[in-house]
């Protein structure tokens, strides 16, 4: 599943999300609400990592959800 089909059931897919990056809080989930974008600028900062890693870790979790 990409993001962009996990946006309308994000609520259904978030339990997998806050395992896979436990480091982010409900707070940034809330604010995330399945955009892409967004979670790839709070894996940023929250692991402290590029901005193509992140794009990459989103696209392999999407890819085996």
């Amino acid at each position: 599943m990409n993001l962009k089909k996990a946006n309308g059931r994000w609520r259904q897919v978030l339990g997998s999300v806050k395992e896979r990056w436990g480091a982010l809080n409900d707070n940034e989930f809330t604010r995330i609400d399945g955009r892409r974008e967004r979670m790839v600028g709070k894996l940023q900062e929250a692991y402290g990592i590029a901005r193509e890693d992140a794009e990459r870790h989103v696209n392999d979790w999407s890819a085996r959800v």
